[in-house]
């Protein structure tokens, strides 16, 4: 089967008829680009993705990164790929022309690179991370870290990871033991485990540069006492350069479903009581330090999810126009010939349903990544309220996606039938590789708790208020007569929503966390579902006023929304009337009951 990538068709819809990419490239700091050059950079792109990473995922898959004589070793096309990646100037895409990048916007940048993810989710995590942790230590460590470590990372000579897992202590980094007893020298002595630490071990680059969290002896206890350190693999040399063997040891690695290609790690840190580790920022800051990169990554995970959804559904739409089985119920002598199986009903519902999740996922990704673009270049009022609305939409953007991408893999599977089932056909890697997302950078149930308890909250729920104000003012300019039965269906959403989340504050108030937040995961579904709607509001929108004569594109937009909004939006109302009548059905079920 050919290979499938990000359609080109779609993403221009994305950048420039719902974004208006264009506005963004009147400001300041991107008056360089133009339509043009962000065309070129996605045409790049393309053809290193096809080239250089879709050349060995599915070898990588079956051939996933081995320890032997203390090193671990990976197929050598993931290094080429890595290197191709890094020179064509991609990590730094996002960076400034100052510092070598090439000052894309957020939006363009993510899809860039998200050509990369959709055919290689395994190979893009090394210069994921690797940039990830640059942006941290970009912005909180000291000159002298920058000087030592960002330079050589931006340059791909040193690749990054984030170790924050541990094993007995899981997603609750509160209860983390590694520990790191200041020198008099200045540096920390580091000394603990962590687990399914991403890349933590690779001969991608001469060095690699784990920022871990740690808590300093005498520090507050729990998430106040954390602090963020760089703790390299190689020690450097006093020109720079990766010198003496640092004290962090890979005891093992991670054999996983899927990401296969990707190594998955557990790391010592002071076996030999001389780990060197340099604080960044300062002391019991490193959560807040450290979450920049965490909802970098959550917004990523989402991302990737949305990819993987949507890579899914086009090699299940492709096979659909292919396969020939059965005839239409009207004519089904034998001596009529077969049909595809896309000319059956039930495999159109299963296709429409794929693009409605995958199409709506992406949308909300890319506008988080807007959002950002917002934060870094808009006037003072628009960056506080875009920062704001992110932090709020970050735990739907993470785990929407994730939760929906992989129920469109689910039914790629499906169309496929028992061909998907096969390892002869993608669709079952694609499935394996998205059954992560909803998992790590936060489960789900975490998000649900995160936006409920906290998110919802901040700002005296200025979020939420910004939320309905950026829905309504595009339900107030629907006036195609096709879009606004989608319009008033969203519009009649909102006071239920607003209704649920009073109703949730009060039981809060009333009754605590515990019962307040044992229905969470339902809140979450529930925004997540309205999120998804309006992104295909905006779509549909978006759609009608298209005039380059591709009339099918724009009626499978409608189409799509016309889906959502009949057969998807309807099902959250379950959630509306749980959540009003504070259903305890969870909270009550007994661990003996099971």
């Amino acid at each position: 089967m050919s290979d499938t990538i990000l359609d080109r068709r779609d993403l221009r819809f994305q950048l420039f008829d719902v974004l208006d990419t264009d506005a963004l490239l009147a400001r300041p700091r991107f008056a360089e680009h133009s339509r043009e050059t962000i065309e070129a950079a996605l045409d790049t792109a393309e053809k290193l993705a096809r080239e250089k990473f879709a050349n060995h995922n599915t070898r990588a898959d079956k051939e996933e990164p081995s320890f032997v004589d203390g090193k671990v070793v990976m197929l050598p096309e993931v290094k080429e790929a890595f290197d191709a990646y890094i020179e064509a100037g991609f990590l730094a895409a996002r960076a400034s022309f100052e510092e070598g990048g090439m000052q894309l916007p957020e939006t363009a940048a993510a899809a860039c690179t998200g050509m990369f993810t959709c055919v290689n989710p395994s190979t893009t995590v090394y210069p994921f991370l690797t940039a990830a942790a640059g942006n941290v230590i970009r912005n909180f460590a000291s000159e002298s870290l920058k000087t030592q470590f960002l330079e050589p990372m931006m340059a791909g000579r040193f690749t990054g990871t984030m170790a924050l897992t541990e094993p007995h202590a899981g997603s609750s980094l509160a209860d983390i033991r590694t520990r790191a007893n200041p020198q008099p020298d200045g540096t920390y002595r580091i000394k603990g485990n962590k687990i399914y630490i991403s890349a933590g071990e690779n001969e991608l680059g001469e060095n690699i540069v784990h920022l871990v969290l740690a808590k300093i002896p005498g520090g507050p206890d729990g998430v106040k006492g954390i602090s963020l350190f760089v703790v390299p693999k190689y020690r450097l040399d006093d020109q720079g350069q990766p010198g003496e063997r640092n004290d962090v040891i890979l005891a093992g690695l991670i054999h996983k479903m899927g990401y296969r290609g990707a190594s998955s790690t557990a790391l010592t840190f002071g076996d030999n009581d001389d780990c060197h580790g340099y604080l960044v920022g300062e002391e019991h800051q490193g959560l807040r330090y450290m979450f920049q990169m965490m909802n970098e990554a959550r917004v990523a995970v989402g991302y990737g999810a949305a990819l993987l959804g949507y890579r899914g559904y086009r090699f299940a739409l492709d096979y659909a126009r292919d396969r020939t089985q059965g005839r239409h119920a009207e004519k089904a002598a034998f001596s009529e010939p077969m049909v595809p199986i896309i000319e059956h009903a039930d495999v159109r519902r299963l296709l429409l349903t794929q693009k409605a999740y995958a199409e709506a996922a992406l949308a909300m990704c890319f506008y988080g990544y807007r959002l950002v673009d917002e934060i870094e270049t808009g006037n003072e009022a628009q960056a506080k309220d875009a920062e704001l609305l992110l932090d709020l939409l970050t735990p739907v953007i993470k785990t929407w996606p994730s939760e929906f991408g992989l129920k469109a893999n689910d039914m790629a599977i499906q169309v496929f039938g028992g061909a998907g089932y096969t390892r002869e056909y993608p669709v079952e890697q694609v499935w394996r590789d998205n059954r992560l997302n909803p998992i790590h950078e936060g489960t789900t149930g975490i998000h649900g708790l995160d936006l409920l308890g906290r998110k919802v909250w901040q700002s005296a729920g200025r979020g939420m208020k910004l939320l309905a104000e950026h829905i309504m003012a595009d339900v107030s300019a629907t006036s195609d007569s096709r879009c606004r039965p989608f319009a008033d269906a969203l519009q009649a959403m909102l006071p239920k929503v607003d209704a649920v989340t009073r109703a949730a504050g009060k039981t809060l108030a009333e009754k605590g966390p515990t019962t307040g937040l044992s229905n969470a995961n339902a809140y979450l579904q529930l925004v997540g579902h309205v999120v998804a709607a309006w992104m295909w509001l905006r779509q549909a929108n978006a759609a009608v006023q298209l005039d380059d004569g591709d009339a099918d594109f724009a009626n499978g937009k409608l189409q799509a929304a016309r889906y959502f909004f009949q057969w998807e939006l309807p099902r959250v109302e379950v959630d509306v009337a749980r959540l009003l009548e504070g259903d305890r059905t969870f909270l009550e079920m007994e661990d003996r009951w099971f």
